[in-house]
């Protein structure tokens, strides 16, 4: 039987003369004399590549969109340890701001000229193949990386790398995960895809061999991660515009299951990742859910008062006891019973896991309090999906104000587009749906889909028209912006909501609206 330092050691001699990417080719090729010598391909992985051709002796790193959500953690983590880094990115965000207070020099503008010194440049798959850093990078000679592929370098560093998959609920989970372990003091390092409070930002490097990671399925990132534990929150419809359909998406998650090298939590109640995992083998499995068939599920569920909810938490049909969320809806039940779940295989006692969750106040943009001024409260939510509208939006109909106003801003015109009606189903449920234009991101309208399409769909829908021929610009955002402002600021009254929702930059207009009422 061919040994499997023969193949390491062809792998080795061809990193001379082969791309990382080529090199994974090689081994995918290799992956199965590697299994018949009793090595699991992620084992060999992560063995030959833990990341020493791409990090060791390097001292500069460049982040080309660095104030993404996936890049500042990362960068957090990279910083901790010691790496000169630099970025850039085209707008001015808080993430920027909080980029420069750590020390890291930050390019306004993408420019060729950016990544000169650099020995390792990373970028995110939303960077356009035109752009001019990027194109520089690939000729320069340099190392090139895509950023899940230095997450997957870093997950691979770690024991008990925890990692958390889902289309719903991901940054909201791991925070929570995070919370957790933190309050329980282990010394763990963290990738969020939302800031935490308890640890000052959205990355945390620690000295323990446990990493908790948030795991996007966006064009498939989350199969470049090395997970220990791999936790499936659920699997809906989302990202269409790369997966096609859902049969598509619950592949991708079913190849992502199958990663995990020791255990695998699993929500039981979803269909959808039940289809996901059947006949997965070779890994401890783990259900979370408000069925009773469940490994870990809830019962007598109450809310408390508004963001206030107590359930008890049952293993294996054993009452572990009681645990107080502050964060509203019953999608947070079944996001706190898998960090119980995830946290309980970390080796973290369930009194300590109720303190963890009891601490737990939310990650920054999930269902966030911005403040409260002339009686008018005033948050803000990442919620870009239906599914995600839905949950938010009925949790903040239960929580006795007056009036509910969702802004909403939609984000991609593919996922507007094809799940046009069910977005206008979801802003149906507020008492007052404000839209903001369409935010089109990495895309050009192609779908021809505009802001009134879906307007026209939602009673009480209050948007500003635009000239649907023009440029999208940044003017003529911020002036959207300043009119949804004025609107909600001259028509809220004392005793209402005002939560605004999406993944874009619409939170700058729940900051605009608390500081007009201020003033």
């Amino acid at each position: 039987m061919t040994s499997f330092y023969v193949y390491r050691d062809i792998i080795e001699r061809s990193r001379i003369k082969y791309t990382y990417n080529e090199i994974s080719v090689k081994i995918r090729r290799t992956a199965e004399p590697f299994q018949s010598c009793g090595y699991p391909i992620q084992w060999v992985k992560t063995r030959i590549f833990n990341g020493q051709k791409y990090t060791k002796g390097k001292k500069h790193i460049h982040f080309i969109g660095i104030g993404g959500s996936g890049m500042y953690p990362l960068a957090q983590i990279l910083h901790s340890q010691g790496y000169y880094l630099t970025g850039s990115d085209n707008n001015e965000t808080e993430t920027l701001e909080a980029v420069r207070k750590m020390g890291i020099p930050v390019f306004l503008g993408q420019r060729s000229e950016n990544i000169e010194g650099a020995d390792l440049i990373v970028h995110t798959a939303a960077i356009m193949s035109d752009n001019p850093e990027l194109i520089a990078a690939k000729s320069s000679g340099v190392p090139v990386l895509e950023r899940s592929e230095l997450l997957g370098i870093v997950t691979s560093w770690y024991d008990n790398a925890i990692c958390v998959a889902g289309t719903h609920g991901k940054t909201t989970t791991t925070s929570m995960i995070t919370q957790i372990l933190y309050t329980a003091k282990i010394d763990l390092s963290a990738f969020i895809g939302g800031k935490l409070p308890c640890i000052g930002g959205s990355g945390l490097a620690g000295k323990s061999d446990i990493m908790v990671c948030e795991a996007c399925e966006f064009v498939d990132t989350f199969l470049k991660l090395y997970p220990d534990c791999a936790v499936i929150l659920n699997i809906d419809e989302d990202h269409l515009d790369y997966f096609k359909n859902l049969d598509n998406i619950i592949r991708s998650f079913r190849r992502f299951s199958e990663m995990a090298t020791k255990a695998l939590i699993i929500n039981g109640d979803d269909s959808n990742t039940l289809k996901a995992v059947s006949g997965v083998e070779g890994k401890k499995i783990i259900s979370f859910g408000i069925g009773k068939e469940n490994n870990y599920y809830a019962d007598n569920i109450r809310k408390i008062s508004g963001m206030e909810t107590e359930f008890e938490v049952y293993r294996n049909g054993s009452l572990l006891g009681n645990v107080t969320l502050h964060v509203a809806g019953t999608h947070n039940v079944l996001n706190a019973l898998a960090a119980v779940a995830a946290a309980e295989y970390a080796g973290v006692s369930f009194e300590a896991i109720k303190q963890g969750l009891n601490d737990f106040r939310g990650a920054g943009r999930r269902f966030e309090l911005i403040g409260k001024v002339r009686g008018v409260t005033i948050a803000d939510d990442y919620a870009h999906h239906p599914t995600e509208l839905t949950a938010t939006l009925k949790a903040a109909m239960n929580m006795g104000y007056k009036r509910v106003w969702a802004v909403f801003q939609p984000f991609t015109f593919s996922r507007t587009s094809i799940l046009l009606n069910d977005f206008a189903e979801a802003l149906s449920i507020p008492d007052v749906a404000v839209l903001t234009d369409i935010m089109g991101s990495r895309e050009k309208n192609t779908f021809n889909i505009f802001t009134r399409n879906l307007a026209e769909k939602i009673d009480n829908c209050v948007y500003f028209p635009q000239d649907e021929t023009a440029e999208y610009t940044d003017e003529r955002k911020y002036e959207n912006f300043r009119q949804i402002c004025d609107y909600v600021c001259e028509n809220t009254k004392d005793g209402d909501l005002v939560i605004t929702l999406g993944c874009g930059d619409v939170y700058k207009v729940s900051k605009m609206i608390y500081k007009k009422l201020k003033d």
